[in-house]
């Protein structure tokens, strides 16, 4: 049995209607935006999403950190087990973002197996193996007291009913709300927890791939695990599942928890849109600092990695912009020359942050903080 989906309330109804004019504008303003600076956008709020629901288990990489190690950087300041993590996370999210226009997609227990193996199968043992469902109890415990347990997973005997039950539920359309749906999916998959290890990321890369496979949005603008990764969400986020009790009890009200999910739904889209803005202004002041300053308009790409990310790297600017080593060496060199870039470190660790003669304006507009609106009011 699973939970069922609660119905929602007026408040809810509003609060979602607000998140769906918020993502059909995010989706215009995408579609007439050039390509050219929403690819790092792209690659930024993937990079952010990975490094996000990695720290939820304690895998602590900065996004500017994984935006480098995606990027194929090995001299990426970071531990083994941290980069492995990030790597086999970032592979199977990319895979993830593929799927969101399959024609003849379908889910099914081998398919969630693979996903598992491709985030866990560096860490494959005979007593706790990736890509088959758990051969013995499991627990999450507590931050504070490893020896409480505030959650014990249903047996392990019946895990493979209850995922042929899930299986059957996200294959079948039953006139939920989509962003709905997928709260539930990732409520009943971290619920049967039915792997040994990697369900937190596993349920929240499944309801990832639900919101991308409804189409509104691309799949990095979807998901909210970056913010369930920000450390007073994530807090919220133990504190919403924790309400559905010590056990595995299904036949509960779980409005609580489609009401925590719509509120990150409503926040994350506050928060895409507004660095997308953010990025916009930065982009065109950068755009004609560079005319005035009589610099190749191609570097403006490197210029606002600077100001958006706080630092740029030659493979970076090379692959944004499709040049040579030696093209990407040169114009960075050129830029370090007049003092609009500073390197940092030396040989293949080098990166670029902002010289002395870096546009201010392009740097106050970026590091402008917003204020997100709580969408249910207190």
């Amino acid at each position: 049995m699973l939970y069922p989906t609660p119905a929602l309330t007026a408040e809810d109804q509003r609060v979602l209607a607000e998140i769906e004019r918020m993502r059909e504008a995010l989706r215009h303003q995408v579609r007439t935006t050039s390509s050219k600076w929403t690819a790092g956008l792209r690659k930024f709020l993937t990079a952010d999403a990975v490094a996000a629901s990695n720290s939820i288990e304690g895998f602590k990489v900065a996004t500017a950190d994984v935006a480098d190690l995606m990027e194929g950087e090995r001299d990426v300041d970071v531990s083994d087990e941290n980069r492995e993590e990030t790597l086999a996370y970032q592979r199977m999210m990319t895979y993830i973002q593929t799927l969101h226009d399959v024609e003849d997609f379908a889910f099914g227990k081998g398919f969630l197996n693979a996903l598992h193996w491709m985030l866990q199968g560096h860490r494959h043992t005979a007593r706790k193996p990736a890509g088959q469902w758990r051969r013995g109890p499991v627990y999450v415990r507590d931050a504070r007291d490893p020896s409480i347990a505030v959650y014990t997973a249903p047996d392990a005997g019946e895990v493979p009913g209850l995922m042929d039950e899930l299986v059957d539920w996200l294959n079948t359309r039953d006139g939920t709300h989509p962003l709905v749906r997928a709260a539930m999916a990732h409520l009943h998959l971290v619920s049967v927890h039915p792997w040994p290890d990697g369900n937190g990321r596993m349920s929240r890369s499944l309801q990832t791939l639900m919101i991308a496979r409804e189409g509104v949005l691309a799949p990095e603008f979807s998901s909210i695990e970056a913010w369930l990764g920000r450390p007073g969400n994530t807090w919220e986020y133990y504190r919403a599942l924790a309400r559905r009790g010590a056990r595995y009890l299904p036949a509960q009200d779980v409005s609580e928890w489609v009401r925590f999910n719509l509120t990150a739904y409503h926040q994350q889209a506050q928060t895409v849109q507004g660095r997308l803005d953010r990025a916009g202004r930065v982009w065109n002041t950068l755009a004609g600092f560079a005319d005035r300053a009589g610099l190749d308009e191609r570097t403006v790409s490197a210029l606002h990695d600077v100001a958006m990310a706080g630092r740029v790297r030659r493979l970076r600017y090379e692959h944004a912009e499709g040049l040579s080593v030696q093209q990407a060496q040169r114009d960075l060199r050129d830029l370090v020359t007049a003092e609009i870039l500073a390197p940092v470190g030396r040989t293949r660790a080098r990166y670029y942050t902002s010289g002395p003669r870096f546009p201010q304006q392009a740097l106050d507009i970026a590091n402008t903080p917003m204020t997100l609106t709580e969408p249910y009011p207190s």
